[in-house]
């Protein structure tokens, strides 16, 4: 009996030094919900109800419900016991916290931009006017409402006079704000238009002139706003076509911070410069088992040109898939759905994405980039060979499993409420497995090196660009240069890569969070599975499981790490000094 309760101490001992290697079962409901959860996800729904009654963008009777609204949650959530909760609820307290802070800061930029452009919009507060009273179904004026419409039309010609005779151009985040808020006008117009037109006989007689008119002129002003605005900014005057806003180191440090990288700007430019120089070292392997010796960009157009017809690009993909996710499951390293296996579909991808997106993307959709018959020679050539089978064996376990369509799967099965997207979790996954599968020795040649080196440099110029853009450093057109020069990109495809980056709708992080993710993940698989407390499996399932969020965090849960309610990030995941 004795020894009974020895050995059952010393395995509860050892249980709770070990926690973070304990899988709990994720069907438990415990498992799947938090302390925080029921008011997160009155949160959402709340965020819905009030999104769809305050639909003006810009408007300020929107903006001003809902920094009350947050207001209110916060207030909210510090009254929870947040000592008491176990890391998991620790982790969710502090992401929502800082979700709220978040909206509570845009929503106070918004005002402050919007009193800024205040003075050419005196326009504006009628249009809300009514557009508030049709909420609600009330009589218009019809009469009376057309007449303002005119009043308006005079002046919006004298504002458009003076906007165009002004030489001093607007600062481009003014510009961009000015133009949604007149936009945002159009949608209320549109709103209290449709609502009546067509209903109310005097509406519909009187206003139909009026409001396209109106609406005409709204149009032109906004356009004229955002031309009117800085396009150099802190971008210096470009041979490109590519116009972007850099966003300056002040502002790069506050959203680093918000993803809890802490790191300047400066040391991930570097941790990049080290990582290409390793990429440097490994290319010249490659390119010496390849017979070029030192020449690498001879061996990178060799595997360049073994791209095949077209036509045939689909079947290719579907060989190098099974390729990928056979070695997967040959070596134990993730858990893979039957359902996640049977449910990813392909489709191809149209000339006009393939000028944002020149590579083929991921997830439970395939999009596959390659000629079509609406490209000339020089362009299908270059969409080819920058989708050639080594390439794209690379990558095609980045974009389906286990890369973004089983990050898409378990997201969408498990805690589920946590929606705390972040690329440094999306896209830095997918890259850890680009990592994880070198490691492996998955590529099977020396072509199949240049071929994942290739990404991965890719990776490095990212970083690297991307940063000395929103520094004010480089114009678009210096990082196409650098990526044709540095990394061997085909023209076309830098081009489209870098349109991607600056006007393709990401965050200013977005790029740099590839490769700066991955080495959170490769970071954290040292600590816990290369220590041999957890199995790679293990390791990786867990990850699956607590779904996207800032990696530290994703850390803390697995190493049961004691958290404050004050938590800053601290985490220096990778050794910039050596």
């Amino acid at each position: 009996m004795k020894t009974r309760i020895c050995l059952l101490i010393f395995l509860l001992l050892g249980t709770l030094h070990t926690g973070h290697a304990q899988m709990k079962d994720p069907l438990d409901t415990y498992y799947q919900t938090s302390e925080v959860q029921p008011l997160m996800a009155m949160y959402e729904a709340d965020k819905g109800s009030l999104s769809r009654f305050y639909t003006i963008i810009n408007s300020p009777e929107r903006r001003e419900r809902f920094q009350r609204f947050n207001r209110d949650y916060l207030a909210r959530l510090e009254q929870l016991n947040f000592d008491s909760m176990q890391v998991s609820s620790q982790v969710d307290f502090l992401l929502f916290k800082r979700e709220l802070n978040n909206e509570l800061y845009q929503l106070n930029k918004e005002e402050k931009e919007y009193k800024a452009i205040h003075r050419y919009l005196s326009f504006a507060d009628s249009i809300y006017r009514w557009e508030q009273l049709r909420r609600r179904g009330a009589y218009m004026p019809a009469e009376s409402i057309a007449l303002q419409m005119q009043q308006m039309l005079r002046r919006l010609d004298r504002q458009v006079s003076i906007l165009q005779n002004q030489e001093a151009p607007l600062p481009m985040p003014l510009a961009l704000r000015a133009e949604g808020t007149v936009k945002g006008l159009q949608a209320a117009l549109k709103s209290v238009y449709n609502f009546y037109y067509g209903y109310d006989p005097a509406f519909t007689r009187w206003i139909y002139g009026p409001y396209l008119a109106l609406d005409s002129a709204l149009t032109f002003y906004a356009t004229l706003l955002k031309n009117k605005g800085n396009k150099t900014g802190l971008q210096k005057p470009d041979a490109s076509s590519i116009v972007g806003t850099p966003i300056g180191r002040d502002e790069l440090i506050r959203q680093l911070q918000y993803e809890m990288i802490p790191y300047s700007p400066e040391e991930l430019v570097t941790i990049a410069n080290k990582e290409f120089a390793w990429c440097d070292t490994e290319m010249l392997k490659a390119s010496r088992d390849m017979g070029f010796g030192n020449n690498w960009k001879a061996a990178l157009e060799k595997v360049k040109n073994t791209y095949v017809p077209e036509g045939r690009q689909p079947q290719m993909i579907m060989d190098l898939y099974h390729q990928s996710i056979d070695f997967i499951k040959q070596h134990d390293m993730v858990t893979i759905p039957p359902l996640a296996e049977e449910t990813w579909r392909m489709t191809m991808m149209s000339p006009a994405q393939q000028l944002v997106s020149p590579f083929f993307l991921g997830g439970e959709l395939l999009q596959i980039s390659y000629p079509t018959n609406t490209m000339d020679s020089a362009s299908r050539m270059m969409s080819m060979r920058g989708n050639n089978p080594h390439f794209s064996r690379a990558t095609v376990h980045h974009e389906l499993i286990a890369g973004h369509h089983l990050q898409g799967f378990m997201n969408n099965r498990f805690k589920s409420y946590r929606n705390f997207e972040t690329p440094f979790w999306t896209e830095g996954w997918s890259l850890y497995w680009e990592f994880l599968l070198w490691d492996a020795q998955f590529p099977r040649s020396p072509e199949d090196r240049v071929g994942m080196l290739f990404w991965r440099m890719h990776r490095c110029a990212r970083i690297i660009f991307s940063l000395n853009y929103h520094l004010g450093k480089w114009t678009p057109q210096q990082c196409i240069d650098f990526l044709v020069a540095r990394v061997g990109h085909e023209r076309a495809n830098a081009e489209g890569e870098v349109r991607r980056s600056f006007t393709g709708g990401y965050g200013p992080l977005y790029q740099l969070a590839y490769m700066t993710g991955a080495f959170q993940f490769y970071a954290l698989k040292k600590e816990l599975v290369d220590s041999s407390k957890m199995s790679l499996k293990a390791f990786n399932d867990a990850i699956l499981r607590e779904n996207n969020m800032p990696v530290e965090m994703v850390r803390a849960i697995l190493t049961n790490q004691p958290l404050k309610r004050d938590f800053t990030t601290s985490w220096r995941f990778y050794d910039v000094a050596h």
